[in-house]
């Protein structure tokens, strides 16, 4: 039986073992469905200490706020599942959000937001045994990769072990990599298309097998580069739709052009989705469905 946010305390309190039955219940479904796409909406950015949407430092801190926009956002037809940490994946189960839908955890979560360690991205999220044991149906996790970092080495050879032991219990990791490095301090992503053609190559070579390995990949600067680019790897890939500074229509339109190539699986968005300019998830959500 699902409750109401204003219960998720009081059944936390109370009732810790709630979690675990929910999570026993859920109607689980195929990862890819009928229509042969994804449609992800990812929440799993404030465990790394990343709030901010726009000028909003803090516009992801109200949880309450953040979970009546998954609902929304879960409840739009075309919408296949969630991305996210434990606590909020838990807070989903107990409102019986997760029913019918793809439930993704996320595993490494250290590579704090503008820490000094960002790039040692430790896995402090789930782990392979918990997304089986919780019935979850796939794991993601961030591979930054700078090549002045040596932290970057200890957050690849992490990597391996998680898509190894992800592939052991027959559950499909998506890896999102990135080619990364440190401008005034902030790391930054390089969305070149030989940044990100190189780090789709070093993604799919990680591990002992990559029969359950995907990828999650950003789209190029130039959008006409990622035909090129997607030829790097033979594995299923869903674009990473990030965030979308103010252009939401160019955004789409880049989606768009992207999701035709045969690699790609489906989109993954998150924060552009949920805290759309205008306010409007739903009609936001719904365009990102369009796409496909």
């Amino acid at each position: 039986m699902s409750v109401s946010i204003s219960d998720l305390v009081r059944v936390r309190t109370r009732h810790p073992e709630a979690i675990a039955e929910a999570a026993a219940r859920r109607v689980r479904r195929p990862l890819i469905g009928e229509s042969g796409r994804l449609m992800i909406v990812a929440a799993d950015h404030p465990a790394r200490g990343a709030l901010s949407v726009g000028g909003d430092r803090l516009a992801m801190a109200n949880r309450c706020e953040l979970l009546e926009r998954l609902m929304l956002a879960l409840s739009r037809p075309g919408v296949d599942g969630v991305l996210a940490t434990a606590d909020i994946l838990e807070d989903l189960l107990l409102l019986g959000a997760l029913d019918g839908k793809v439930v993704m955890g996320s595993m490494n979560r250290g590579g704090l937001a503008g820490a000094a360690f960002e790039l040692d991205d430790r896995f402090t999220g789930h782990r392979a045994e918990d997304i089986r044991r919780l019935g979850f149906d796939a794991g993601k996790l961030l591979l930054r990769i700078d090549y002045s970092d040596a932290g970057s080495l200890a957050t690849m050879f992490s990597t391996a072990r998680a898509i190894d032991e992800m592939a052991r219990h027959r559950l499909p990791v998506f890896v999102e990599p990135f080619i990364s490095r440190r401008i005034a301090g902030k790391v930054t992503n390089d969305l070149s298309a030989e940044a990100v053609a190189t780090s789709i190559a070093i993604a799919s070579g990680l591990g002992g097998t990559s029969a359950y390995t995907w990828l999650k990949v950003p789209v190029t600067e130039n959008v006409d580069d990622m035909a090129q680019v997607m030829e790097t790897s033979t594995l299923p890939a869903v674009l990473l739709g990030g965030e979308v500074n103010g252009d939401q229509e160019g955004a789409y339109e880049k989606w768009r052009k992207a999701l035709r190539l045969p690699t790609v699986q489906g989109l993954v968005v998150g924060r552009s989705l949920l805290y759309p300019a205008d306010g409007d998830v739903a009609a936001a959500v719904d365009t990102a469905v369009g796409l496909l």
